[in-house]
């Protein structure tokens, strides 16, 4: 009998011109408003396709704006999972028994914050969070050091109904260790929602993800929003969400430019076939990496 998961993500637009310098509170609401309906909808659709797990994109109901410094943008902070929005997804999950990855913009206390991914099981319970370990600062409109703190909960993975899994966030999958804790403590799928443009990183899209699953023997499943954002215009979201397998290939990819939901079935059993081919786990030397966790 196939061990096998349905899985999906959703990539997605922001259509609503943000206002210079975020002070339009009015429209700031109207954003998240608008993208949550979306994503709404859009975990509909799962649903009636059979998805038991999704995820969203980096900081899913709101624009990227990490292309501007401004603190107007705190106040769209929410707590996690007190907050309305992760209440709302324990709701969804829980109607649908769907699991979900939900990651938003997350307030600690004010001042401080994260960039944040809430996990909640199919019955609506709330599993935990991930924080984004890795904070770029980056041209030509990363500038994240001015939102976000640095995640301070290591590398959790969630034991859902379907699958154990694992969260990474956009700039964490430009370091392997990360990748490389969440296969060591059990992960089966790893996603990594995102917000990344063209001319920067899209030459590594398809390198640095399908390589920490060859070499954790795990799924990924890599999620960028589509589309431009003003009035900032940094680039093209360029979309290109997608699976891969634990040999490191791509089974399942979204277009470059266009909204939608991918869904892909994968088969947990194809772990264990990888694993006993190559023995990654068995062969490490950690004995010899001290070099590696120097400051």
């Amino acid at each position: 009998m196939s061990n096998s998961v349905r899985c999906g993500l959703i990539q997605t637009k922001n259509e609503v011109i943000s206002p210079a310098g975020g002070t339009d509170k009015k429209l700031l609401e109207e954003i998240k408003e608008k993208m949550l309906n979306k994503h709404l909808e859009y975990t509909k659709q799962a649903a009636e396709k059979g998805v038991k797990i999704l995820c969203y994109q980096e900081i899913f109901n709101g624009p990227y704006f990490c292309a501007e410094q401004q603190t107007c943008w705190y106040e769209t902070a929410e707590e996690i999972p007190n907050g309305p929005t992760i209440k709302l997804m324990q709701e969804t999950a829980k109607k649908y028994g769907m699991v979900l990855i939900v990651p938003i913009y997350e307030k600690e206390q004010t001042g401080v914050y994260y960039n944040s991914a809430a996990v909640i099981d199919a019955d609506g319970k709330y599993l935990g969070k991930y924080r984004k370990n890795h904070i770029p600062h980056v041209a030509p409109g990363f500038w994240e050091k001015f939102y976000f703190r640095p995640g301070n909960l290591g590398y959790p993975v969630f034991q859902t109904q379907f699958a154990t899994i694992g969260v990474y966030i956009c700039y964490d999958r430009h370091f392997p260790e990360g990748a490389r804790a969440l296969g060591l403590a059990g992960a089966e799928i790893v996603f990594n929602p995102s917000a990344t443009v063209a001319g920067l990183s899209e030459y590594l899209w398809k390198l640095e993800q399908p390589a920490h699953a060859a070499a954790n023997g795990y799924f990924v499943g890599a999620i960028n929003r589509v589309g431009t954002e003003a009035p900032w215009n940094i680039g093209e979201f360029y979309g290109s969400s997608y699976f891969c397998n634990p040999r490191g290939q791509i089974i399942a990819q979204a277009s470059r430019d266009q909204e939608e939901l991918l869904t892909c079935d994968l088969n947990l059993d194809d772990i264990k076939e990888v694993r006993h081919t190559w023995q990654f786990f068995r062969d490490r030397r950690p004995e010899t990496y001290d070099q590696l966790v120097k400051l």
